[in-house]
Formats: C-alpha cells, sequence, structure tokens
C-alpha cells in the first residue's frame, strides 16, 4: 500500500516530512517533489534501497542516479577533488537545478553511479526535497520518479499513474516549477562538456565559466553516449506510448516555420483513421485549425520557460487522449531550446526535416 500525502509545496506538512524521512531511513522508497520534476528517493548510502529504485522504475543498471545534498557539507561526504569551476557554479546556481559530475568518495555505493568513480550530484531548490533531506540525514538518490522511458513527472497523479503501489510514499506537492529536469555538466574535463540539457541554459553556465561547454551529439538528443556519466545520455527517455512524429527546420523565422508548419499538416493529412495529435506552438497553433486534428498548445516561442514546463504533461496528454499518431514542432538549440528539442528529440520515434 503506497501512502499518498497531499502538502504546501512552500511549507509542507513537518508531520509527513519526518514520515518520509523515516521511510528513507529504514530503506524505503519515497516519491517527492523538485523544482524540475518529481524525484524517487533512497537513502545513497544503502546499497539495497539503491537497487530496488532501478528495479521499480525498470530502469538500467549502468544508468547513474543523481545524487541530492541540502548543503555543502553533504557535498563532501559523497563528492572530493572538487575543483575551483564547481565551486564557481554552486556559489550562482545552488540550490537550483544544475547537476555536478564530480569524483566519488568511498561513502557513495557503485551501484549509485552505474559503476563508476564519478558522482552526480546537486542541491535542488524546493522546500520539500530540502526539508526531507535534511529530515533523512543523509543524501538521496533521486532519479525521476517515472518507469523508464516515459515522459517524467511533472504532478504528483503522474506518480501515482507510473508508481502506485511499488513504492512505500509519494509526497504531492502539486505542479513543479521548471518541468525539465536539471543541466548536467562534467567538469572533469576540460572543456567542460554539458551532458544533458536542462533547465539552466547552457549559456548561463558559460557566462558564469567564463569557457566555452562542449555540446556533443548526445546532448543534442542526436545521439547516444558510449558510456553514461550522467542520467539522459544513454537510452531512449520521456517517450509517450503514442508514436511521436518531430518536424524540425534550418532556421525558425517566419519563412522557417511557415515550412515546418506546412510539413506538420502534411503529416497530418496522411492518416486517415484514429485520431491525430499536435503539439505545437501558440504562435502555430490556427494553422492547424481545418485538420480535424487535436491541437495541444506547448506555450509561446517567445517564452521557451513556458514551453519547457508543459512539454512532459502534453506528452502523457497525448497518451489519455488515444491518438493514433502526435506531431511535434521542432525549436532552435539555443537557450532553453536546446533543453526541449533534446526532450523531443529522444522521445520521438521518427524525425522529419524541411
Amino acid at each position: 500500500m503506497t501512502i499518498v500525502a497531499r502538502v504546501d509545496p512552500l511549507n509542507p506538512d513537518e508531520g509527513v516530512i519526518e514520515r518520509a524521512a523515516e521511510v528513507i531511513r529504514r530503506g524505503g522508497l519515497v516519491a517527492f517533489p523538485t523544482e524540475t520534476v518529481y524525484g524517487l528517493g533512497a537513502n545513497a548510502y544503502n546499497k539495497s534501497s539503491v537497487l530496488r529504485i532501478f528495479e521499480v522504475k525498470q530502469r538500467p543498471a549502468d544508468n547513474p542516479l543523481i545524487i541530492h545534498v541540502d548543503s555543502l557539507d553533504m557535498l563532501h561526504e559523497v563528492a572530493r577533488d572538487i575543483p575551483e569551476e564547481a565551486y564557481k557554479l554552486m556559489s550562482k546556481f545552488w540550490p537550483g537545478p544544475l547537476t555536478l559530475v564530480l569524483p566519488k568518495t568511498d561513502k557513495v555505493p557503485y551501484e549509485a553511479t552505474g559503476g563508476l568513480d564519478t558522482v552526480a550530484v546537486r542541491m535542488p531548490a524546493h522546500p520539500v526535497a530540502l526539508r526531507l533531506i535534511s529530515r533523512a540525514g543523509v543524501p538521496i538518490a533521486a532519479p525521476s520518479a517515472n518507469l523508464s522511458g516515459r515522459p517524467s513527472p511533472t504532478r504528483g497523479e503522474h506518480v501515482v499513474e507510473d508508481l502506485y503501489s511499488k513504492v512505500e510514499m509519494i509526497i504531492d506537492g502539486g505542479e513543479t516549477l521548471y518541468g525539465v529536469e536539471s543541466t548536467i555538466v562534467n567538469l572533469l574535463v576540460k572543456p567542460p562538456v554539458l551532458l544533458r540539457p536542462g533547465a539552466y541554459p547552457v549559456e548561463e553556465i558559460e557566462r558564469v565559466l567564463g569557457v566555452r561547454v562542449h555540446v556533443p551529439g548526445f546532448a543534442r538528443g542526436l545521439s547516444e553516449a558510449e558510456r553514461a556519466l550522467a542520467p539522459g545520455m544513454r537510452y531512449r527517455h520521456y517517450a509517450p506510448e503514442t508514436p511521436l512524429l518531430l518536424v524540425e527546420t534550418d532556421r525558425y523565422d517566419a519563412d522557417g516555420l511557415a515550412r515546418l508548419t506546412l510539413k506538420v499538416a502534411e503529416l497530418a493529412s496522411e492518416f486517415k483513421e484514429g485520431k491525430v495529435c499536435v503539439l505545437a506552438s501558440k504562435e502555430t497553433l490556427a494553422r492547424y485549425s481545418g485538420l480535424g486534428a487535436e491541437v495541444l498548445s506547448l506555450g509561446s516561442r517567445s517564452n521557451l520557460y513556458e514551453v519547457a514546463h508543459n512539454l512532459f504533461s502534453a506528452l502523457r496528454k497525448i497518451d489519455e487522449l488515444g491518438c493514433r499518431v502526435a506531431i511535434a514542432e521542432g525549436f532552435p538549440e539555443q537557450g532553453l531550446g536546446l533543453t526541449i528539442v533534446n526532450r523531443l528529440r529522444k522521445a520521438s520515434s521518427r524525425r522529419f526535416f524541411t
């Protein structure tokens, strides 16, 4: 039986937090909200609890977990030989949606790091997450609280849908703020490497470091890494059950969007049977009005935070609507657009370029 407890995300009930912390200390699993997406948490030092995360999520064992800490003291328990660049980024972005890959200490079991000598670690910026870590008294290993491959959960009901009866407790703190996962950077190489685009655009990381950050193909969603140093580098992610077609273009000015929307409409018209869903921006919604398709707005292209916030909910919605196929518009690879198109590329079963 899974306990589901609803809390005020800004002022959570301390009784609920203490109950969840006790579950963590006893070796159980707790799903909880962060500012990015919901996490599925276990005591990072407990090997059997960490292994249960992989079992419950049906997650490949070589896909590392992110370790969540509530202080620099706790960071030093799990990471060693921390480079100066890391402290620069932490002073600017922690607490917040930035994960750093650092050398691990012996306290962190290899089960949590995919067998690697490095650890992916961050300090979340959410009252529920921070209080849970503090009350548990241990770092919490927590990937997204969904079945592997599915769209990440941004609401409590998404977690219930995927994990009810599989975990001891779910803390429902309502909708998350960013709606996409943390940005992951490897500082152990020069230049630094973006392992996963996330809620902080890579351009912001570069401004603080004063150097360019290398963005490999797997961070753009165009390939898989040979080995995962952090989540999101290998394996299909974020995918709805409905086949998702992604349409991209070489530029996203008026001419480029005109070509893109024509291609989306052309693809939608090819499906004569069953419901077709279209994931579109506010600026292009009207162009699909005559298709007979179910058109979902992701938000405005002038506000990519809105698009990122809505993305995973929209990917889950197309399954709820019973669509035969879904077609999504692409986004440019600048700022949060890189994060959005990374998720769409990894979620898609086929891509088109116009």
